[in-house]
């Protein structure tokens, strides 16, 4: 009698898609050459000075304006929470610094100019790859980034540049509970959208476009600090 054959037991697929660690991997090197730009490595350094981490400041109020501008989604479990915006904050941090009149101070520079632009093309895009594989992409680099990196800088501009809690509250997210968990509960969000391979691809597209803009403007505060 012949032995029976097995059948072997088909792959077992994931749940649902881990998008989060997939764009982290997919950015990871444009990540990393965006934080070691000269202007940021220096003011992370302590080679700056408070002033310069206001203009710095500054130019990403534009970046966020332009972010926040979307209407607040309502959906209760979506990713998009209002609780992450940032602007209110990073004007009071401003007028905290000593530069509550910092758009008549500085200019808004042409990669952030180029930034804001883009950005609100995707807010006023009627495509639901803008509206929400592309827009996310910008949301997942600023608002995942300040609950990541952005608390090393908090704690970075105040060991060099004695900055108080009162000029840093926006990388305060304490609403939203520890920092950890609300990491944790963003991407969970984030894969609870359950794009699909389309969208998949242009969020990974965008968010390696959203690293070079956010670079592009560090260079150019570099540049324009040089001039000066």
């Amino acid at each position: 009698m012949s032995a029976a054959v097995t059948e072997p037991a088909p792959a077992r697929l994931p749940a649902r898609l881990d998008v989060a660690a997939l764009i982290r991997a997919a950015s990871a090197e444009d990540h990393r050459a965006t934080e070691n730009r000269g202007f940021i490595s220096r003011l992370m350094g302590g080679e700056l000075d408070l002033a310069e981490y206001a203009r710095y400041l500054a130019q990403f109020a534009h970046v966020y304006e332009a972010l926040e501008a979307r209407a607040d989604d309502a959906d209760a479990d979506s990713v998009f929470d209002p609780r992450l915006r940032r602007l209110a904050r990073i004007d009071s941090d401003l007028a905290a610094l000593g530069a509550a009149d910092w758009r008549a101070r500085w200019h808004m520079l042409p990669a952030t100019s180029d930034y804001v632009r883009h950005l609100r093309t995707l807010v006023g895009s009627t495509d639901p790859l803008d509206a929400r594989a592309r827009y996310l992409a910008h949301h997942y680099a600023r608002y995942l980034g300040d609950l990541s990196g952005g608390q090393a800088i908090a704690t970075l501009v105040t060991r060099h540049y004695g900055a108080t809690s009162e000029q840093l509250s926006f990388y305060d997210f304490s609403e939203l509970g520890s920092v950890v968990h609300a990491k944790r509960d963003y991407k969970e969000r984030m894969n609870a959208l359950e794009l699909d391979g389309i969208e998949v691809e242009a969020l990974t597209d965008e968010v390696l476009l959203a690293f070079r803009l956010n670079g592009a403007i560090f260079d150019e505060l570099a540049t324009e600090r040089r001039s000066a």
